[in-house]
């Protein structure tokens, strides 16, 4: 029974995490097929890419918790609120989940716009340096998994809001972070198209800032904000 119900967890990280990948990284691509200029392309992408993980969070919230970002199931670690297993059951599905929604983009739409984009694969912009991006990727992450504590996650309020607070926030971050760093905040947007295209260069930006920023925000909300108020 307890692996059954971990199956649907994983199964339901799994999908949130496509539909997210799926549908923000489909949007880069179509804004270049529409030849959108850099601002019409950003925004298309914060948009895509907030409603996409607010329906994720909300559809995945009463199965798994909602997680969809490898960071947020750590900072649920630190926090306490999953076990180490399950985590790791979390990741590998948000991983696959990733790169099966751009397998699956990259069989659907023209190569060359794909390319172009590197088939949603983030970068670090050549006018920052490598610290300056794990900086921005801490700081952006932070917010996002303060988000989902603050919403999502609060019992007092995850019923009533579900994921649109944790999709509104990551739009802004996008808005903000993404001619930067592309705004990942979470080390699956990285690893999908990563895995997917062999193309693995700054990794480590996209895992060592995420996962600090989430566990600093984690402690934070859990053994500061939230204390006692649950």
């Amino acid at each position: 029974m307890a692996t059954a119900k971990l199956w649907r967890k994983m199964l339901a990280e799994g999908l949130g995490t496509f539909l997210l990948l799926f549908v923000g990284t489909g949007a880069i691509i179509s804004s270049l097929f529409i030849h959108s200029s850099t601002g019409i392309g950003l925004l298309m992408s914060a948009l895509a890419h907030g409603l996409a993980l607010g329906i994720a969070v909300t559809a995945a919230l009463y199965i798994s918790g909602g997680h969809i970002n490898p960071a947020v199931t750590i900072g649920m670690l630190v926090a306490r609120r999953i076990n180490v297993m399950d985590a790791i059951a979390y990741i590998i599905a948000q991983i696959a989940g990733a790169a099966i929604a751009i397998l699956l983009l990259m069989a659907m739409l023209p190569a060359a716009l794909g390319v172009s984009s590197m088939w949603g694969l983030p970068a670090v912009a050549s006018s920052i340096t490598i610290v300056q991006g794990i900086l921005i990727e801490a700081a952006i992450t932070f917010f996002l998994v303060f988000s989902v504590f603050m919403t999502a996650a609060n019992p007092k309020v995850g019923s009533k809001i579900g994921g649109l607070g944790v999709g509104l926030t990551l739009t802004i971050l996008v808005l903000f972070a993404g001619p930067f760093t592309g705004a990942a905040a979470n080390p699956a947007v990285f690893m999908g198209p990563a895995i997917a295209t062999g193309n693995f260069t700054s990794w480590y930006v996209y895992w060592i800032g995420p996962v600090l920023g989430a566990i600093i925000s984690a402690l934070i909300c859990e053994y500061g904000l939230l204390r006692n108020r649950r």
